[in-house]
């Protein structure tokens, strides 16, 4: 038997948390690339938070997934078959593979990734799209300085773990906020952070505040909810919010409750 693409599809639009219910596994026959394309094999698949708002039908930065249609989502693929110019059976590309197994590519967007530099997994992470988040946000919209504290929200995630060690290079104090002791020691013992509190304890707040003595400069937002009501009253004058995510308030279903309505509505487009 011949092999087939496997392929998760988006079958409907959740509300609320997903489940598995939105989604439908599917097996098709491998698509052959036309002129001009190429057949991928899908090596390493990213799962990523801002995939939740994919799923959505509304206004957003990028488009929704469709019905019916794989999940959308970037991965790293070995080309299978070539039809296109620059691109040769056996090498190794990033590019929007969606929840499949195999994809066709004409090129667009999709960037070569060299084993000989790096393991081709970091194309998908350090050196992909996460590597680039962290990268940008920190420098571009952070500007850290020397002897600055920036606190990193999902500091033990693929993007927080990147920003805490690129403000650690600049000099800065790195404080990092996880959801378990486990991640809390990573983030510290592994990653170099100078300290890591954690969300669930009673005395967050109190912790993080004291992990924080002279005020927070620039606070990488990757959560909302919670975490950014406590790091808000510590923002220094002139501080900074570089803001990536907000995944707290990603499966609401209605309006947020409690007196701090506008971090649950950053994202909205009208």
């Amino acid at each position: 038997m011949s092999e087939m693409n496997k392929q998760w599809l988006l079958k409907s639009r959740p509300h609320g948390e997903p489940t598995l219910d939105n989604f439908e596994y599917a097996e098709t026959p491998v698509p052959e690339p036309g002129e001009g394309q190429m057949l991928l094999k899908t090596i390493y698949m990213s799962l990523d938070p801002y995939m939740r708002g994919r799923m959505n039908d509304t206004k957003s930065y990028a488009a929704s997934a469709q019905l019916g249609d794989p999940m959308s989502g970037t991965g790293v693929s070995v080309v299978v078959k070539s039809n296109l110019d620059g691109f040769a059976e056996g090498e190794y590309v990033v590019s929007q593979t969606c929840w499949q197994s195999h994809s066709l590519s004409d090129g667009q967007g999709v960037m070569k990734v060299d084993p000989k530099n790096a393991p081709i997994s970091t194309g998908v992470g350090i050196l992909g799209m996460p590597g680039l988040t962290a990268y940008a946000g920190l420098l571009d919209i952070g500007k850290p300085k020397e002897g600055e504290t920036v606190v990193v929200s999902a500091a033990s995630g693929a993007v927080g773990s990147i920003v805490g060690q690129i403000a650690k290079i600049k000099g800065c104090k790195v404080v990092g906020v996880a959801g378990s002791p486990e991640k809390c020691a990573y983030v510290v013992d592994e990653l170099g952070f100078d300290e890591c509190v954690n969300y669930k304890d009673a005395d967050f707040a109190q912790k993080l505040a004291a992990a924080c003595d002279k005020g927070v400069d620039i606070y990488f937002e990757n959560v909302g909810g919670i975490v950014f009501d406590t790091v808000f009253p510590l923002m220094n004058d002139f501080s900074r919010i570089p803001l990536c995510g907000r995944i707290a308030n990603y499966n609401m279903t209605g309006d947020p409750e409690g007196p701090n309505k506008l971090p649950a509505f950053f994202g909205r487009c009208w």
